[in-house]
């Protein structure tokens, strides 16, 4: 079923170079969908260093599983990604699938199964025939390509209404390394590592563990920031290859890791965002900062409680500055919060403060800011100076049509 594009879709598809070492390929397989390419295969090049964050779901998918297993090898030789169908809650035919998969790709690149690295996302609990994949590695291996990256990102998609990709350069070891990274994402996401699927490459040398390091860091300042229904998927992966074709200096220190990892997080940021502006129905984009705090622990919690509330969401949905339901999520967050000294903005613009609503607010200069496309809810709970920002988008009567015929 097709939807309407996003109004807080990107203008364009963005100009991603290729990345040294990795090459791209996609095929129409079938799977779920017509007409569409629907299997991806990524190939390294030996010696590919990788990292890895999945979700936390107790029903995590098969190929989740497997990624975890294969990380603490470090190298990685391929990814190979499906859409159409999760391979979740699947049992024993699941991990044979995955298995059947990794040994068929490994074969082909005279490599360990562990190095193929693999993600399915779509319908959950229906087997997924592995031939629908291994019969097409062969020649996806053959007509792969650098630079494919529009393709790639479209491969991967479910319910998108978009491609997403992003792109930044830094310089590490004396040399300019370049950071891609494509990305799936639009119901069912409340990730919590990190339906959401992140694959990101990069030319630099980076050591596994290091990679790991600041991978993670960046997952939680972005991909864990955002929710569009408080769902988390069980096939949530974010997965980071690094070539080290870039051929810089090998660095064996975090510090000396501070600039790429301030890229690394940029871009997991863009990414993540357009994850939240694609949410299955969006027509606004949300921002929520808490102050005041507890810890930042509390903070994010305060603020999810928020970004995840439906009579929040739909409140901003019909362009209403309903500030006492933003009061409401606060107080159900289940962390500390001086009611008397709250102090609530939208927009910019003091709506309540020393715990009622400030006497000098008219709800007539909110309105052309509740009629905007990117909306701001501020909030400082009076504790202490704990702070967080989370980002999420409205909830639209589109988002049931969406899913209520998801299967169908």
């Amino acid at each position: 079923m097709a939807h309407k594009v996003s109004p807080l879709a990107p203008a364009a598809f963005p100009e991603l170079p290729a990345i040294a070492g990795v090459s791209l390929a996609a095929a129409e397989t079938g799977i779920r969908y017509k007409n569409r390419p629907d299997v991806l295969l990524g190939l390294l090049e030996p010696g590919t260093a990788v990292a890895g964050c999945f979700t936390k779901s107790k029903s995590r998918s098969a190929p989740v599983d497997w990624c975890v297993e294969s990380l603490s090898g470090g190298t990685a030789r391929a990814v190979v990604i499906n859409a159409g169908n999760a391979n979740a809650f699947t049992g024993k035919a699941g991990v044979a699938t995955v298995t059947a998969v990794a040994k068929s790709a490994a074969k082909l690149l005279a490599c360990k199964p562990s190095e193929i690295f693999q993600a399915s996302t779509g319908v959950i609990g229906e087997p997924l025939d592995p031939s629908f994949i291994t019969n097409a590695l062969p020649k996806l291996a053959e007509q792969a390509e650098p630079g494919q990256w529009a393709m790639a990102a479209k491969a991967i998609m479910t319910t998108d209404t978009f491609p997403k990709a992003s792109t930044v350069q830094v310089k590490l070891g004396g040399k300019t390394v370049t950071i891609n990274g494509i990305a799936k994402g639009s119901g069912m996401i409340a990730p919590d590592m990190a339906t959401m699927l992140v694959f990101l490459f990069t030319d630099a040398a980076v050591p596994p563990k290091l990679l790991q390091k600041l991978l993670s860091k960046a997952v939680g300042k972005s991909f864990n920031c955002i929710t569009v229904d408080g769902d988390t998927s069980t096939s949530d992966t974010v997965l980071l290859f690094a070539t080290g074709k870039a051929h810089n200096k090998r660095v064996s220190k975090e510090e000396d890791l501070k600039p790429f990892s301030k890229a690394l997080v940029s871009l997991c940021m863009d990414l993540a965002h357009q994850v939240a502006k694609d949410g299955e129905g969006a027509e606004k984009f949300i921002e929520i900062a808490i102050t005041g705090a507890e810890n930042d622990k509390a903070a994010h919690r305060i603020a999810m409680s928020i970004a995840n509330s439906p009579l929040v969401k739909t409140a901003i949905a019909g362009e209403d500055a309903n500030w006492g339901r933003v009061v409401m999520a606060i107080g159900k967050a289940g962390e500390k919060a001086v009611r008397d000294k709250l102090k609530i903005k939208i927009g910019g613009i003091t709506v309540a403060k020393n715990g009622m609503r400030d006497p000098a607010y008219k709800e007539a200069e909110i309105m052309p800011h509740m009629k905007g496309r990117h909306i701001v809810i501020e909030a400082d709970v009076g504790v202490a100076k704990g702070k967080s920002t989370v980002w999420t988008c409205d909830l639209t009567h589109a988002y049931i049509d969406i899913n209520g015929s998801y299967r169908s």
